[in-house]
């Protein structure tokens, strides 16, 4: 058998597509991405998941854990927590700054530093889902634009729409409260992150290889525990500083786009990539901070 090597998303250890690595472990089973993942393991460890979940959500340093080639099913349940240590620090810049320079200037930073953090991750995917759905004419096409790392004019113009909407609606908050601003920015990026594996629960893989594809598909069991604990993470952060209603209507929306996205992805590709679901957290963000916007 053949083995072509290849290297986990932060300078990890070798990894082999049978599974095994430099380190001698043994081959790793992995799931088909195009049936249903396997339930989840009841001897998993929780650190290591969430070890997992921030090397491929993040730029961020994780120790010397040796690395394991990442699953969404494993992934999934700790995403919240590791979503929680993601935006902190960019939500902790924005309100310190939001004190000592105009809103808008300090949210435009702490945006820069989420960027940084999260290496434009949900960034770069809506450019690429936006060249690809919007440019190609059939599904191999979309699917050969998005997997091109150039970007055009429906990418270029979808990130800056969506920087843009980031900063002024941070920037608006900000002014009014920096707490509130906050607390809403991460508890949107917590729901966002975990909500937008939606995706790889309906749908297939649309193509064999990317990075949604070697992550697997995540399982029923595991997108449900990790979509509760960031439900309730993200209403603790900003119930305090908006209603009742604002949060159950945010929730609304971030569902309606989940299932509209969903639609979307089906009728033009047939399935999902990597690409597509870090498109769908930056759409979930931003509709859920226009909600609790309104309502600030």
């Amino acid at each position: 058998m053949v083995r072509e090597a290849w290297f986990g998303p932060i300078g990890g250890h070798l990894q082999l597509n049978d599974g095994s690595s430099d380190r001698g472990e043994a081959p790793r089973i992995r799931q088909d991405n195009f049936g249903e993942p396997p339930p989840p393991r009841l001897d998993r460890d929780p650190g290591a998941d969430l070890v997992m979940a921030l090397r491929f959500f993040s730029r961020l340093p994780t120790g010397s854990r040796p690395f394991e080639a990442p699953d969404l099913s494993r992934m999934a349940v700790a995403l919240p927590f590791a979503s929680i240590v993601i935006g902190i620090g960019p939500a902790l810049l924005l309100l310190a700054l939001s004190f000592v320079l105009p809103g808008y200037f300090a949210a435009a930073l702490a945006v820069g530093a989420m960027l940084a953090v999260t290496g434009a991750m949900s960034d770069d995917a809506l450019a690429d889902a936006a060249d690809g759905l919007v440019g190609g004419a059939t599904p191999e096409r979309r699917l050969e634009i998005m997997k091109d790392s150039r970007h055009g004019t429906y990418g270029v113009a979808a990130l800056c729409l969506y920087i843009v909407l980031r900063i002024v609606a941070l920037g608006s908050i900000a002014a009014i409260n920096p707490f509130a601003a906050a607390a809403i920015w991460l508890a949107t990026s917590i729901l966002a992150r975990s909500g937008s594996l939606w995706l790889s629960l309906e749908l297939p893989n649309a193509r064999s290889g990317g990075v949604s594809a070697s992550a697997g598909r995540v399982g029923r069991t595991s997108f449900g525990i990790g979509l509760l604990f960031a439900a309730i993470v993200a209403f603790i952060a900003a119930a305090p500083f908006t209603s009742l209603v604002a949060v159950v209507l945010a929730f609304l929306v971030a569902g309606l786009i989940a299932w509209g996205w969903t639609a979307v992805c089906r009728r033009l590709v047939g399935g999902q990539t990597g690409d597509l679901i870090g498109a769908l957290q930056a759409l979930i963000e931003i509709g859920a901070l226009t909600v609790l916007l309104a309502f600030a």
